[in-house]
């Protein structure tokens, strides 16, 4: 039988809320919900009773709590995840055979491209590559989640500008931009998901200028 946690307090300011009973609610509501929680969503959970430095307290305890286990509490942009250890997704996926979504190399370099040159526009990334960016380019990658359109430039035709978004960094385990890795990294991990077809000459050619490219310009 399990001991109950401390009943909540009531004083004068309002309810006072054991650590352990913070600790729980919290732990609780990051294992149930599929999306990270940001620190204004875990306080919430409490009606705006408990603040910031209370909560990051008791997610360095659960985060002690788990760290012999084979899942992390981590934070990313979109808030804080509970979510298993690298090492154990061999494990994990016998569980779901599936095969994830295998993006083309196309796919993957113009990604980059946005990601390192944000914001730009189709034809940013079409001189980037030297080749023309297909719709269906863009169409994936936004249904994926990884990019959007935040406005559009002040030119002729008035292009849309596209930037990655906070999706993004969550599938990337990032709190923000500063912590992409290099681009030769970039490349190195999402093209380890790409397409099985080997890329012909001209696809080569345009992944080693449009590398140079970036580099040249960050």
């Amino acid at each position: 039988m399990s001991t109950p946690s401390s009943p909540t307090e009531v004083s004068e300011e309002g309810p006072v809320f054991p650590p352990d009973q913070i600790a729980r609610v919290i732990e609780t509501a990051l294992l149930i919900t599929p999306e990270p929680l940001a620190i204004h969503d875990l306080k919430q959970l409490f009606a705006d009773e408990i603040d910031k430095k209370t909560l990051l307290e008791s997610l360095a305890v659960l985060s002690e709590k788990w760290c012999d286990s084979g899942i992390a509490l981590v934070a990313v942009a979109g808030g804080w995840r509970f979510q298993s250890k690298p090492e154990m997704q061999i494990f994990l996926d016998r569980l779901n055979p599936q095969r994830p979504p295998r993006y083309s190399r196309a796919v993957m370099e113009t990604l980059a491209v946005i990601a390192y040159r944000q914001p730009v526009t189709r034809g940013d990334i079409e001189e980037i590559r030297g080749v023309a960016v297909s719709a269906q380019i863009i169409k994936t990658l936004e249904s994926r989640g990884w990019i959007e359109t935040i406005g559009q430039r002040d030119v002729p035709g008035r292009p849309y500008l596209y930037a990655t978004t906070r999706q993004f960094l969550d599938d990337l385990n990032l709190l923000s931009l500063d912590q992409l890795p290099s681009l030769e990294s970039f490349n190195s991990l999402e093209l380890s998901v790409g397409e099985t077809e080997p890329a012909d000459e001209e696809t080569e050619t345009t992944q080693e200028s449009g590398e140079s490219a970036i580099q040249e310009s960050t």
